[in-house]
């Protein structure tokens, strides 16, 4: 019996090997052998999840035809994988990726770092900070004060507690939308939305247009819903969404659904303003696609003048076109799983019945302590702290980068969580992996993309600040030395580091 569970043709493996040689190597590159090269790279593309384990490669005379290189060329990638424990082969079953005994399962998204881990390695894979306190824990206190009548009940509210649906309702209509607790269902995060989203209105095989980049578990959470990705491609730097693209896009692919993060996009930091917003509702509006728009970074400003623009959601009076997706996980803390949507209510009506087949409703103690953070008003203080934080990281992140890594190319975002760097001509890809052996986890490029784009970025959260960062930056200049070295293996050691 065949081990393969999936396959990857010809030339989709050739178009993702093609994408890590986007952009030129560093100088004083050492040029591996051919078929040294090909296997690196697709060890590489197992190891980012961009290559399933378990997935049938092609055979060696098509990948050769598809390349332009000899079959003698895939033969020995071929046999280089299977003897490193990257490939498993059978005759009459052809061969399909593995990863060596004792290796993790490469994550397709981002996954948070083990705890056990954190010892050794600094984190830059997930964009979220640590609990503020003392809010979080005055927040429980409070949740537990009000649990006792609900204690009495079964437990599952689909749509979300009545008190919280109301007071999230009520911060929407004190921001000029006026909103009714009918259009609002509390979520288990921003991810629980959106997969609800999806399930409802892009069944499998449906396009669904996504910002290019855009964030990485979204992406792969609507590849595993079997949507067909559209990818729009942003504008350069912080200026954002390109309108006539968009416009273009909507009308001639007709997606479903069309999915943004307008407010401190993730993973750029643009920030779209007033008539890119009002200009991206009337494309979807005329091309008869839903608008996604995810609000989780739209509290976290962090220069002193920043004026926010409307909500995506005010351009649009009837309700009719946009879905608006909210968050507490990135604003206060990731632990904390609430999220929310807004839409019309007989969407919202669908989005709860669906509940029964899904995950019922969302911890009711959770939403308490949101709801008790948004009536006392700590919440704006536990947020404003939260700013202070991540910007106190952004700058030292920012300053060590620069001092380390001269040559790496980004601008600085005036709110949000990351830092999108265009990597001075390495592979991102390949800097992942050496990063890994240095001490610092970061994630590549084409994780935020379709089909192997960006290789020649990686994403650096403002997660860690003082001397975290500087060891953070001169731990990922030591990786891109090993990248420009044309090393590929080996371990080097990592030193444990204590802030």
């Amino acid at each position: 019996m065949a081990q393969w569970t999936s396959a990857v043709g010809a030339a989709q493996l050739a178009r993702l090997l093609t994408s890590q040689q986007d952009r030129p190597a560093g100088p004083g590159s050492k040029r591996p052998p051919a078929y040294r090269a090909l296997a690196d790279g697709i060890r590489l593309l197992v190891l980012e999840g961009r290559v399933p384990v378990a997935a049938r490669l092609p055979a060696e005379r098509e990948l050769a035809l598809a390349l332009s290189v000899s079959r003698t060329t895939v033969a020995a990638a071929y046999e280089a994988l299977r003897t490193e424990g990257f490939l498993e082969s059978r005759r009459g079953a052809g061969s399909w990726t593995a990863v060596p005994a004792g290796n993790p399962l490469p994550a397709r998204g981002l996954e948070p770092l083990p705890p056990e881990a954190l010892g050794s390695m600094i984190d830059l894979g997930c964009a979220a900070l640590p609990a503020p306190e003392p809010w979080l824990t005055r927040a429980v206190q409070g949740a537990l004060e009000e649990l006792p009548p609900y204690a009495h009940t079964h437990g599952d509210y689909p749509a979300g507690l009545p008190a919280l649906r109301s007071m999230i309702a009520e911060r929407y209509t004190a921001r000029g939308i006026p909103t009714m607790p009918e259009q609002i269902m509390v979520t288990t995060g921003a991810m629980g939305a959106i997969d609800a989203i999806c399930h409802l209105f892009a069944g499998r095989g449906e396009r669904i247009a996504v910002e290019s980049p855009s964030y990485a578990n979204i992406l792969q959470l609507m590849r595993e819903a079997g949507a067909r990705l559209v990818p729009v491609a942003m504008a350069e730097g912080l200026t954002g969404w390109d309108m006539d693209r968009w416009r273009q896009v909507l009308r001639d692919s007709a997606p479903r659904i069309a999915y943004v993060v307008a407010d401190f996009h993730n993973p750029t930091g643009a920030l779209a303003d007033d008539d890119q917003r009002r200009r991206l509702v009337d494309a979807a509006r005329s091309a008869g696609t839903v608008l996604v728009a995810d609000e989780t970074m739209s509290e976290l400003w962090l220069d002193p003048g920043v004026e926010m623009p409307r909500q995506v959601c005010a351009f649009d009076p009837a309700g009719a076109t946009v879905i608006t997706v909210g968050s507490a996980s990135k604003a206060f803390w990731a632990g904390m799983r609430i999220g929310w949507v807004r839409a019309a209510p007989d969407v919202i009506r669908s989005l709860v019945a669906a509940r029964a087949y899904a995950d019922l409703g969302t911890p009711v103690v959770e939403q308490l302590a949101v709801n008790w953070l948004f009536s006392t008003g700590n919440w704006e203080q536990a947020v404003d702290v939260r700013r202070g934080q991540a910007r106190e990281n952004r700058d030292a992140l920012v300053a060590a980068v620069r001092r380390e890594l001269p040559g790496w190319e980004f601008e600085v975002p005036r709110g949000g969580l990351t830092l999108w760097v265009r990597t001075g001509g390495l592979s991102g890809s390949r800097l992942a992996e050496a990063g890994e052996r240095v001490g610092v986890r970061v994630p590549s490029g084409p994780r935020f993309g379709v089909d192997g784009a960006f290789e020649g970025y990686v994403r650096l959260p403002f997660t860690v600040g003082g001397a975290v960062a500087e060891e953070a930056a001169v731990r990922l200049a030591a990786a891109a030395r090993l990248v420009e070295s044309g090393v590929s293996g080996g371990s080097d050691a990592v030193r444990p580091f204590v802030a």
